[in-house]
């Protein structure tokens, strides 16, 4: 492939990041509102059970995520990486903007909540075919040796999304006040996903298509069934690619989502200081995703599996800990704890969904792996870590079950073969 100009690269990992950026603002925001939420679509005399309801919702969301992958995958092994991801943002965007017009259960009762949880199966569907399509078209931008490096930025939009999320829920909080917040606040931070997919879809269509699909392109009398081929002929890499990334989505979002009710359930924080705690520690994580990418392309992708896993095992324990005592400073501590392979995880993930594929089946293929992990462990991480403290009675029970995810995961990542030498042309 010959090699790209700087400044195609920049409007490629621009405009791939914009949209990655909305997709996860979208999520992000309803994760941190999520106990304004319970109180306006699931009012419940406890409160428990209203929170549970509420990210259940968010786990049926990821349920559309791997229907949305075979269908988006499908389409953009077919016609291409960038008209399908201009129609992922848009789709994206405007089921967000309905969350925040929906009416609450105080105004039509039960159609609030089967409104609210059809409009989060969009958000699911669309994003189900967003992030595995972003990476495979800044993948294929990009060359051998510096994959994981320039792939960083779509991690960097992702922790970006999420601190852009937090500040916004902490802002809101702090200039409207409670009341007002509950009543039509939590709106607005969805309301804003309109101009932004707009955005994101202009810049989108402005792009040529990757090079490397143009090179092997189907041709229109060419029967092409991405999913059939990438179920037959890479099964098994889809499998151990998955069971990689389950940690990689668990770790995420525990990181990103659920530490922040659990600092304010557990750790009897309130909902502002555990959002500014997740805001330092996004921060943080968007700075470190650059030195994860030259760390993976220096040591190649099984050594940054391997340390991965390691750094769960040694710091999610640690950092639950820290996160129960109700100190600001501690749990500042125990959030970047987690920070570290969350980061690290991600910034290896981008690389080898392309890397594990050939260009054929490639966006198909590496949104199955995605989605199924990220349904599994992604979607359930607030539900299962929220009904493990609640069936156990031990408020460490979500830091146990990341460790055991973990070891999953790497046994999972071992198999796969070392990819970050190989041009994706070469892939098969």
């Amino acid at each position: 492939m010959p090699a790209i100009p700087s400044a195609t690269m920049r409007r490629v990992i621009t405009a791939a990041a914009i949209g990655n950026f909305v997709e996860w603002f979208d999520f992000a925001i309803y994760g941190f509102l999520a106990t304004l939420i319970a109180k306006q679509f699931f009012p419940h005399q406890d409160p428990q059970a209203a929170l549970l309801e509420t990210f259940a919702v968010f786990a049926v969301a990821f349920a559309l995520r791997p229907l949305g992958g075979l269908f988006f995958g499908r389409l953009g092994d077919r016609i291409g990486r960038k008209l399908t991801l201009a129609l992922t943002i848009l789709l994206m965007a405007a089921a967000t903007t309905v969350v925040g017009l929906l009416p609450t259960h105080a105004q039509v009762g039960l159609w609030a909540a089967v409104g609210l949880t059809l409009a989060r199966c969009v958000q699911g569907f669309s994003a189900g075919g967003e992030y595995a399509g972003a990476c495979a078209y800044v993948m294929e931008h990009s060359p051998p040796g510096r994959r994981a490096t320039l792939g960083a930025f779509l991690p960097v939009s992702t922790f970006s999304a999420f601190a852009a999320a937090a500040v916004v829920a902490f802002a809101l909080d702090t200039a409207l006040g409670q009341e007002a917040m509950a009543d039509w606040g939590w709106r607005v931070p969805f309301i804003a996903a309109a101009p932004l997919g707009l955005i994101g879809m202009y810049l989108r269509s402005r792009l040529d298509e990757s090079p490397t699909f143009d090179a092997q392109r189907p041709a229109s009398h060419q029967h092409h069934a991405p999913i059939a081929q990438a179920l037959r002929s890479h099964g098994g890499v889809i499998a151990c690619l998955s069971t990689f990334i389950a940690v990689t989505a668990l770790s995420f979002y525990t990181f990103t989502t659920y530490f922040a009710t659990y600092l304010q359930v557990v750790g009897g924080m309130s909902r502002p200081q555990s959002l500014l705690v997740t805001v330092v520690a996004l921060c943080a994580a968007v700075v470190l995703c650059p030195f994860a990418g030259r760390y993976a392309d220096a040591v190649g992708r099984r050594r940054t599996m391997m340390t991965v896993s390691g750094l769960v095992l040694a710091t999610v324990y640690p950092s639950f800990m820290l996160a129960q005592q109700g100190s600001l400073a501690l749990a500042l501590v125990g959030v970047t704890l987690q920070a570290l392979a969350a980061v690290l995880s991600g910034v290896v993930t981008v690389a080898l969904l392309s890397e594990s594929f050939p260009t054929r089946i490639r966006y198909t293929a590496s949104a199955m792996a995605y989605n199924l992990a990220y349904t599994v462990f992604g979607g359930t991480a607030p539900l299962m870590a929220t009904w493990l403290i609640g069936v156990t009675g031990n408020r460490l029970a979500p830091a146990f079950y990341l460790m055991a995810v973990a070891l999953l995961a790497l046994a999972g990542g071992l198999r796969l073969r070392e990819s970050s030498h190989l041009a994706l042309s070469e892939v098969r």
